[in-house]
Parts: structure tokens; sequence; C-alpha cells
């Protein structure tokens, strides 16, 4: 598929906007936005424009080219920046649309105008395609904006905008990844059997080396070495990732360390030491820690043939960040001068996709994904017993002869844990009915265990929405439905794949966009990352929670 793109005559015909459908309109909010092969396909078209602009051949530069001043591109940054916001801006410049460089300075935005309210405004001053470029102190503002432009732009009649994340905090810069993979298959001469790379400096706060689990699964097989003291090691659960894709991961506690080993990376990938972020007794060892990931100029001999050092910021103003030698800047390890400029060519390319511009030769493949149902119905034989079996000197609830018994609820948990959840069920499936409930020894499991009853005569049945919100709030329960004294039909309720549309859920990450602190009015949502453990991650800022966590106390 990769190479079948790189060697393909690009015919003017697909090209052309309205038979590029297929990228048109994309929000781009996190590296996974785009599939392994879609990115190939970025990959390969950036390859083709920048060597068309090496060689000045004008005519096949300008089939990228999106040329309609009725499209508006807006940048709007409301952090610093540099580097990207230029990039971007050129670009834009490239296509020949109408360039928005808002001044957020001197926006509503100072008047506590939400960015939701703004880029609705804005996506309605033209009836063409319009291109969001959003830097943003808040956390998945892509993903959130995403789902809301969906239903305006539909409202309104126009196309729905496209949404490239510039980065939002500490969570993603998906273009970022997008031309440090571009730089990597340059760097392999487009050979995508095997890499392997050094992740070197602050790897626990740095968002650029987080993406890389997702970045490097364009390679068949990945070999990464995470070079960092404890103190800025990986985060375990983006280790796990890893591993769980077939990375082969190897530990470094520092540079010393690792130029002592065997094998080491011909991709060398150094991230910022955020000194800013370190606490106190992190600070105290500054020193040590950026010893620990600075490279010395008397290790190169050691490096195999054809390495390559990449950073953002080689050369800091603050020398207590910077951890590449200056003097290897002359020399053929300096990979980040050609990494920076791939930005724009990676850029430029993606513009042309979301524009629609570019991607009508692009065929994707279809997988058949069986849907995961959130429900389990378990026929149960009739003449099952509704009451509940309770230990002797315990008070039962009372028989039902017809309606609904709740039973198994928060099994095996605490009495107090129990009772909270029986509350949320009656609170929020709205149970103020007549109705009995308790607590109970549980004779299914060990001695000392309990759980959660609910008794609810002449209840109808739960709708499908209903069962799915109890499924959410007291997993693994058991619904039973009665009939005449009898258990007609027993559903066991299984953790949903997705919790969402509850006011007692919310994401506690503060600088996530769904945190009603910045007032989005965002719906929160959640989706099942671990089976195993039960948890869950934010739909816009990706943080992962525990499943009682994301619950309001």
């Amino acid at each position: 598929f990769f190479f079948a793109i790189l060697t393909a005559a690009v015919p003017l015909s697909l090209m052309i906007d309205g038979q590029a459908e297929h990228f048109k309109g994309r929000t781009i909010s996190n590296v996974t936005d785009l599939s392994v092969e879609e990115q190939l396909y970025l990959y390969a078209k950036t390859k083709i424009l920048k060597d068309a602009m090496r060689k000045q051949r004008t005519d096949q530069i300008d089939q990228f080219r999106i040329k309609c001043s009725d499209m508006n591109v807006y940048l709007l940054f409301m952090g610093e920046s540099s580097r990207t916001k230029n990039s971007f801006l050129n670009a834009a410049k490239f296509h020949r649309v109408t360039v928005n460089d808002f001044d957020v300075a001197g926006s509503s935005f100072n008047k506590k105008e939400s960015i939701t309210d703004t880029v609705r405004m804005l996506a309605g001053y033209t009836t063409k395609q319009s291109v969001f470029i959003i830097r943003s102190p808040q956390e998945g503002t892509c993903a959130w904006l995403r789902t809301t432009l969906h239903d305006f732009a539909q409202k309104i009649g126009i196309p729905m905008p496209a949404l490239i994340n510039a980065g939002d905090g500490q969570h993603s810069h998906p273009t970022h990844e997008y031309f440090d993979q571009f730089s990597f298959l340059e760097q392999c001469k487009w050979n995508r059997e095997h890499i392997h790379i050094a992740l070197v400096g602050d790897l626990f706060h740095g968002r650029l080396a987080h993406s890389k689990a997702d970045g490097l699964k364009i390679f068949r097989n990945v070999k990464v070495d995470l070079v960092a003291p404890p103190e800025l090691q990986m985060p375990s659960h983006v280790v796990q990732q890893m591993k769980r894709q077939g990375f082969q991961v190897r530990v470094f506690m520092s540079l010393k360390e690792y130029m002592e080993s065997d094998a080491k990376a011909w991709v060398w990938y150094f991230t910022t030491l955020h000194v800013e972020r370190f606490g106190d007794k992190l600070k105290e060892r500054q020193g040590a820690v950026k010893d620990a990931v600075t490279f010395r100029k008397e290790w190169t001999p050691r490096l195999p043939p054809g390495a390559k050092f990449y950073h953002r910021f080689p050369f800091h103003s603050d020398e207590k960040r910077n951890t590449v030698p200056p003097s290897l800047g002359d020399t053929p390890l300096n990979g980040w001068d050609a990494q920076a400029l791939n930005a724009y060519h990676v850029r430029t390319m993606l513009l042309a996709m979301v524009g629609g511009q570019v991607g009508g030769d692009f065929t994707p493949f279809v997988e058949v994904v069986p849907v995961l149902a959130p429900v389990a119905k378990l026929p149960n034989p009739l003449g099952s017993p509704v009451q509940p079996q309770c230990s002797a000197g315990k008070q039962g609830i009372k028989p039902v002869e017809a309606g609904l018994v709740i039973d198994h609820i928060g099994v095996g948990q605490s009495v107090r844990d129990i009772w909270e959840t029986i509350s949320k069920v009656r609170k929020l499936i709205g149970l103020n009915v007549i109705s009995s409930h308790g607590v109970y020894e549980s004779t299914s499991r060990e001695p000392g265990s309990y759980k959660g009853i609910i008794s609810l005569p002449n209840h109808p049945d739960l709708s499908h929405t209903e069962l799915r919100r109890l499924a959410a709030i007291a997993p693994e329960c058991t619904l039973n439905i009665v009939e005449d004294n009898m258990v007609i039909v027993k559903y066991r309720l299984h953790m949903p794949p997705k919790i969402y549309n509850f006011k007692d859920i919310g994401c506690k990450n503060e600088v996530c966009i769904s945190n009603p602190k910045h007032f989005e009015n965002v719906n929160p949502c959640f989706v099942r990352v671990d089976d195993e453990n039960n948890t869950f991650a934010c739909v816009y800022c990706e943080r992962v929670f525990r499943y009682q966590d994301i619950w309001h106390s």
C-alpha cells in the first residue's frame, strides 16, 4: 500500500474539490484520528509534494493547492507559539485561501465568551469549507468542538468545519507527531519494516514522548529504549500500551548506563526538560537529573552508523534545559533541522486533505468489527425463586408477585458503598415508586460478602436506555422480571463500553474542556479502556480514571 502510493502517478482528476471527500472536514484532535493507513497516505503525499518543491515542478505543486478564496482558515492560538503557528500560517498561505489570524488578545474571550460560541460564529461566515487550527490550554477542545459543530453545521446548512489540534495543554499535539514520523521514515529510507528509537529526557511530562506509542505504529517492528531517571520515566500506562502493541521496550536510568549497553538505537529523540513542572524535591536534584539525560560528545564514536538526533528545542536559551552539545549541530547527527522543516510540508499536505483537495485516490481498508453489547440477556429457568436468600436472622425483602427485582447490587463491596450504589440506582433511574430495598449477606460468595437488592412490585419493564444506565451504575447486578410469582427472564448487566448522559459524572481533570469551570456546557463522556481494572478514559482529554472516580461524590 505505502510503496504503491509513493510510485503512483497523481492524476489531477483525483485531486480536485468534490472528488476528495474522504478527509474533507475531518477533525484531527489526536494522532489516532488518522488511522495507520491514513497516516501513511499523508506521508506518501507529503513526500511527493516535498520532492516537487525541491525540483521546482510548478505543475505538480499546483495539484495540491486548494486555491479557493472563499475557504476560511482560522488560526486560534490561545497559548504562546512561534514555530507551530508560523508553519501553519505559511502552510495556509500556500493554498491561496483566506487566512484569518484570530486576535485572541482583543477578542471576546476576554469577556469570557466560550470557544464553542466563537467557533460557531466564525464557521457561519462562509458557506464553503472552513478550517480551524486551534491551540488551547483546555485539553480535548477539538474533540468537543467536533461533537457540537456536527449538529450546528447540519442545522444551518454549511459543510462540517475541519478542526486541527495545534496543541491542547499537556494532552496532545498530533501534527507534531506526524512530522516526527515523516522524519523517521526519511531517515529509514522509507523502509517501515523496523525502527529502533531511544526516547531521552523528560518522558513523564512530555506529550511528544507519550504520543510515540501511537505514532510508531506505522512501523511493523518497533524497539524502544526509554532513557530517564526514575522521577522522569515514561508513565506506566504508556509503557503498557507500547507492550500491548508488540513494541520491545527497554528501560535505562541514565545515558551513561545506556551507552554501556549493546545495540544502541539509530533514531534518538530528546524531549525538553519541563523544569517548571518539577516538584520541589526534584528541583533540588535538577543538576543530577539533567546530567542523567545529557549526551556527551565523547560518546559519538559509540553510536551506530547513520544515527540521527531529533529535538524540538536542541539549544534552549535556558542552559538548564539543554541536553545536546551545540557542537553536534554541524555534524551528521543533526536531524532536528530537517525535522523542523518537515513540519511545514506535512501541515501543508494535511490542510490539502481536510480542505478536500487531496484524498480522491485513497481507498480505506474496511474491517467488520462486532458490536459490543453492554447488556447480556441470560435466560433463567422458570420457577426460580424471586425472594432473595438471606442468612438466618436477616430480614428479607417482601416477595414480589409481579414486577422487578434488582439483585446483586455492588456484590462484594463494603456495606456503605452498596448503600451508596442503591441510592444512585434509585435516583438516576427515577425509581420514586412504592418499593423496598436493603443490604444483605450474599450466599453466593464467601461469608461476610454483601449485596444490595431493590424490589419493585408491579413495576413495568425497564427500557433499553434504562437498562444501559443501570448497567453503568451497578455493573454485574441482575434484573429479574417477575410474573405470577415466577422469574420469567433474568438479565445480567455488564459494565458498558461507554458512560454518558449522567448528571452525576464528570472529568476531574481541571484543564479538561468538559470541566464545568470552563463554562463550555460539555456533556461528560467516558469510554472503557481496561476491562480487568474497570478504568475509563474521558473522551476529550483522555485522562484515565477508576470507575468509581468518574462519579461525583
